[in-house]
């Protein structure tokens, strides 16, 4: 049988409420002590809740780039930014029209439009400057394919929680497909009222940084955050600069339980059912994994739900935790944001 392609996740650049770039955010993750969120929000039920915002000011789109205008596209030429020598080694090697884009998010543009329609509702008038395109899920893929000058496929995922990882899966799928040589991939995130009184309709919301598997748990912390990487099956490429960047070898899995719409099913079948493929792609068993980084929301729900999950395929030996309680949950970048973690072992 012919051995598969091995794939790498590689150049990585990364930023979130514990710092900007693998240095900062390393030093951070690994801190003795636990890592606070000092900036708070009040939400429309009068609950003032911790958040995991950025602790650094975003730089500004290029003029060529203003129609395109937000906080989470902001975040993203920032964290782009960094791989910046990397993607231009990419585009000599392969071509423009070789190299793919897939990134993930939940909230696109939503804070941009929530300022917008503040001011049509006090004054009948939509600002000036607001464009509707500047809120939808496509805008960060089409952003960056506009700001890097990309011509391969280009698109953005939107699944919620596991849209960071379907990022990763799918662009690992275009490479099977031949349809690219490398592609861009991650997720970003960024902080707006619809997630948090959303999540607080839903009484998800704690009003303490979240505690993930503790017993005394009650909710999530909402967090910002992105990821991206060179997704790449070319060792040659892959090597290139690895002594700086974070090479992750992996394989994946996916599964749709289809159990609600909010919450997970209370076994984790789905959740196996993905861990099992992605074990068999990579061709590892249960023993050989040195660490699981788990989704640990801080919901009741979620962390049984997983910890029912990973006691069947792992037993209690193999190590595991939440980041979340020192990011917050970046929703729709969590997945990459975490992948990228992992690199950091």
């Amino acid at each position: 049988m012919k051995k598969s392609a091995s794939f790498y996740l590689s150049h990585m650049g990364i930023a979130c409420s514990l710092g900007q770039g693998q240095k900062e955010i390393a030093k951070n993750l690994f801190a003795p002590t636990r890592f606070p969120f000092p900036k708070t929000r009040t939400l429309f039920s009068g609950k003032q809740v911790p958040v995991g915002e950025l602790p650094f000011d975003l730089p500004d789109l290029p003029q060529a780039c203003a129609a395109f205008e937000s906080r989470n596209n902001r975040l993203l030429k920032l964290v782009l930014d960094e791989i910046a020598t990397d993607i231009r080694k990419a585009k000599k090697r392969y071509g423009t029209k070789r190299i793919a884009l897939v990134l993930a998010t939940s909230t696109s543009g939503m804070f941009e439009g929530e300022r917008a329609f503040a001011e049509k509702f006090k004054t009948n008038r939509w600002p000036k400057a607001f464009d509707y395109r500047q809120q939808e899920t496509a805008a960060p893929s089409l952003f960056a394919a506009h700001y890097l000058g990309i011509e391969g496929p280009a698109y953005t995922i939107s699944t919620a929680c596991s849209a960071g990882s379907k990022a990763l899966l799918s662009a690992k799928r275009l490479l099977e497909s031949d349809l690219c040589d490398v592609v861009i991939c991650g997720g970003v995130d960024t902080l707006c009222d619809l997630t948090l009184n959303g999540f607080d309709s839903l009484e998800l919301i704690s009003k303490a940084p979240c505690n993930p598997f503790d017993q005394n748990r009650d909710g999530i912390t909402i967090g910002e955050g992105a990821a991206v990487f060179l997704l790449s099956k070319d060792p040659a490429f892959v090597t290139e600069n690895s002594n700086k960047n974070p090479v992750v070898l992996f394989g994946g899995g996916e599964s749709s339980d289809a159990y609600h719409i909010s919450s997970p099913d209370p076994k984790g079948i789905g959740a196996e059912k993905a861990i099992n493929r992605a074990l068999k792609e990579a061709d590892l068993m249960p023993k050989d994994i040195a660490y699981i980084n788990l989704h640990g929301t801080g919901t009741p729900l979620n962390d049984a739900m997983e910890s029912a999950c990973i006691n069947r395929l792992f037993g209690s030996s193999t190590p595991c935790s939440s980041t979340k309680a020192l990011t917050g949950h970046t929703l729709g970048a969590s997945g990459a944001l975490e992948a990228g973690f992992c690199g950091f072992a």
